[in-house]
């Protein structure tokens, strides 16, 4: 575990090294967005459709997504909750609201899940990996984050029409839903498929981790008590949370241990798209990231002791 996050550590110190110098004079918000959307839109929906077409389908299939679902749901009224309570003693815009609601509830299961959960329990839990994703936490974000992020946010309203549109552009669900027909017809991948699957699987996970380096800023330190509610939640509540929810749906072995681990990761990265789109605090989401990242390092090798 130690040595996969000190290896995560030294690529994500790469992606802020990046930052800092801009070899070539390339601007790192650009290059994020352009490994971002290469990612998703070329390199994933490989590993989606390699994964499912080839993974058993049992009751963790159904069930682990659900739990995510249960946890992010009641993650997001807690949030919002505290807070509620949090505007009485300090006062809190609605743009800063909304940004620690989403910031405290969504967590980065992909881009930093996939890595650790691959570095933990090796190959076989990718499935879960991405049933958390994409059954689970990507319909939210863009369903209820996105309504969440329209009402407290200074931009334009959008509409469930446009969200669900969102979802049907985006190629990992429809890699899916493909390797789910294949699954279930017990057609076989050619062995030059399968092999080209494999090598565009090969670039996710630095490139993944890379670009959360590129995503971090220099924390912004009258918003750290204002985030520390938001923190604390994502990376002690959730997982909690995410633990009871696992348990009460009869997961067990590795499915329960991905559930518990990727409600563990810290605040997603496409809060800040989410946050910016919205017309949010983006620079309170970038903190958010940023602490719950850094102090990741230190609460996820607690929760993988004590779940093992």
């Amino acid at each position: 575990m130690f040595s996969n996050l000190i290896a995560f550590f030294i690529i994500i110190a790469g992606g802020v090294f990046f930052q800092w110098k801009k070899p070539g004079n390339i601007k790192p918000d650009a290059l994020r967005h352009s490994i971002n959307t290469l990612v998703i839109k070329f390199f994933l929906p490989a590993l989606c459709f390699k994964v499912i077409a080839a993974a058993p389908i049992d009751r963790s299939t159904f069930f682990l997504p659900l739990s995510a679902i249960i946890t992010i749901l009641i993650s997001l009224t807690i949030a919002f909750l505290v807070y509620l309570l949090v505007e009485k003693f300090y006062k809190l815009t609605k743009t800063e609201k909304g940004v620690l609601i989403l910031a405290a509830s969504f967590g980065n299961v992909t881009f930093l899940g996939l890595p650790v959960l691959t570095g933990l329990y090796g190959p076989d839990a990718v499935k879960h990996v991405l049933l958390y994703d994409l059954l689970a936490t990507t319909p939210l974000l863009w369903i209820v984050g996105a309504a969440i992020a329209s009402y407290y946010g200074r931009g334009r309203r959008q509409t469930l029409k446009e969200s669900i549109k969102i979802l049907a552009e985006l190629p990992p669900i429809w890699a899916m839903l493909a390797g789910f027909i294949v699954n279930f017809s017990g057609l076989v991948i050619p062995g030059f498929l399968s092999k080209t699957l494999d090598l565009m699987s090969m670039p996710i996970v630095p490139l993944m981790i890379f670009s959360v380096g590129l995503a971090l800023t220099k924390p912004n330190l009258k918003h750290t008590v204002l985030a520390a509610p938001a923190v604390l939640i994502k990376l002690a509540v959730v997982p909690a949370i995410g633990f009871t929810a696992a348990v009460l749906l009869g997961l067990d072995g590795l499915a329960l241990k991905s559930a518990v681990m990727e409600a563990a990761m810290p605040t997603m990265v496409l809060t800040l798209v989410i946050a910016t789109q919205f017309k949010l605090d983006h620079k309170l989401a970038a903190l958010a990231i940023v602490i719950t990242t850094a102090a990741s390092f230190i609460t996820l090798p607690i929760i993988s002791y004590l779940i093992r």
